[in-house]
């Protein structure tokens, strides 16, 4: 048979209240919250300071951590392209069309240079689009020899209701920044790559 514990003594009436402990920093509300534990970029760097303690690596930290989040990210945004039947270059091209206003045009070098990729590649996406009636082909009224790669309606249709929700994702990932930090992300970014950018002198 269970004996049930001893029950406990009843409180002095006349004894002063013991102090209470101060909450622990790392379960307060408002305390300092715990640092996070080390990324996989950070082992990667403490085996590197290990095996050549003679190379700073601190670079790593920031360049390994933007090719991870490149990758996430990627997989982050893919899938609602996937909704709307386009892959990421197909997405790039309606979108390079759409924002260039009526009568939604463009040249196929231009398309090539708004989306950073070779004329060839240009070729296989707009040959795709042709093919599901999203984008047509027609000579160019200035240069017979040229081409001009233009929506259709089906075309415009489908990149305003895949941009839309590709803006929609695009902010659930950003809100996980505060409004502070996503605005210092974005300057100092947007510092950097002009920097990368910069013609040589």
């Amino acid at each position: 048979m269970d004996v049930p514990p001893p029950s406990a003594p009843s409180p002095d009436p006349s004894a002063s209240p013991a102090p209470s402990s101060p909450p622990s920093p790392s379960t307060s509300p408002g305390g300092p919250a715990s640092p996070p534990p080390p990324d996989r970029v950070a082992r990667i760097q403490a085996d590197w300071r290990r095996e050549r303690p003679d190379l700073d690596v601190a670079p790593q930290g920031v360049i390994g951590r933007l090719h991870r989040l490149a990758d996430r990210l990627t997989g982050e945004l893919t899938p609602v392209y996937d909704r709307h039947g386009l892959g990421e270059g197909e997405f790039d091209v309606l979108c390079a069309l759409r924002r260039a206003g009526a009568p939604y045009e463009r040249a196929p070098g231009e398309l090539a240079a708004h989306t950073m990729v070779t004329t060839g590649a240009m070729t296989k996406r707009v040959d795709r689009l042709e093919r599901a009636g999203l984008v047509t082909r027609r000579r160019s009224e200035g240069d017979q020899r040229g081409r001009v790669v233009a929506l259709t309606e089906s075309g415009r249709a489908l990149i305003d209701r895949a941009f839309t929700d590709h803006m929609h994702n695009e902010r659930r990932l950003l809100d996980l920044l505060t409004p502070a930090e996503a605005e210092t992300l974005e300057t100092l970014l947007t510092g950097w790559l002009a920097r990368l950018e910069r013609p040589p002198s």
